[in-house]
């Protein structure tokens, strides 16, 4: 007769539970390494802004995730958010830096329109006691020089010319004869005094130039 066997206990099995994975913040990381040193170099910088964004909002949604408890990588996903908010700050400055060399370059081009089609008052005079002086005059503007001689056989003596475009400068010089006696040239642009100078006795020579 059999003995009877003892009744077996089964202990079901549990499988080890899978650590829930959380690609999106991995995802981040990496575009943030890529994006942030790409940010730093000039004009390369202003095509890493789709890294960097796309890196932002992965590595948030990673975030995320781990705090809903259906990632346990948060450290990874926080460091792609990190790095590419970095790099997100460094594509603006990029941005704010070629944006305003870009205005200033086109306010520099209007300046240079306006230049162009400016028109100047400029005033050459002479006054003083002496009977008679040599004058001698230079107007410099973007169409060339042009200079110009006279006798003053009295004083004053004065010349008003209108130059169009830009005025970079002129000279007016007036010098004594043998009889001597005080000479003062004076230049003046749009009604404001640029140069004067006086000079005393024969054969002097006052010049006015350089303004």
């Amino acid at each position: 007769m059999a003995l009877p066997q003892p009744p077996t206990t089964h202990h079901p099995q549990h499988a080890a539970p899978t650590p829930p994975r959380n690609g999106l913040g991995t995802a981040g990381l990496v575009l943030g390494l890529l994006g942030l040193p790409a940010a730093f170099l000039p004009v390369i910088g202003l095509v890493a802004w789709p890294l960097v964004v796309l890196g932002l909002v992965l590595g948030a949604l990673g975030v995320a995730r781990a705090s809903r408890g259906r990632a346990t990588n948060k450290g990874i996903a926080v460091a792609g958010v990190v790095l590419s908010a970095a790099g997100l700050a460094v594509c603006a400055l990029w941005a704010a830096f070629f944006g305003k060399a870009a205005s200033d370059a086109a306010r520099t081009l209007d300046d240079l329109e306006r230049e162009a089609n400016k028109e100047s008052r400029v005033v050459y005079e002479i006054s003083g006691d002496a009977p008679k002086a040599a004058v001698t005059y230079t107007t410099y503007s973007d169409g060339g020089s042009a200079t110009s001689k006279e006798d003053a056989t009295s004083l004053p003596w004065t010349k008003e010319l209108t130059v169009k475009g830009f005025l970079s400068g002129g000279t007016l010089t007036a010098m004594t004869g043998a009889e001597g006696g005080t000479v003062t040239c004076r230049i003046s642009v749009d009604g404001v005094e640029k140069k004067t100078a006086t000079a005393t006795g024969a054969f002097v020579l006052a010049s006015c130039s350089n303004f």
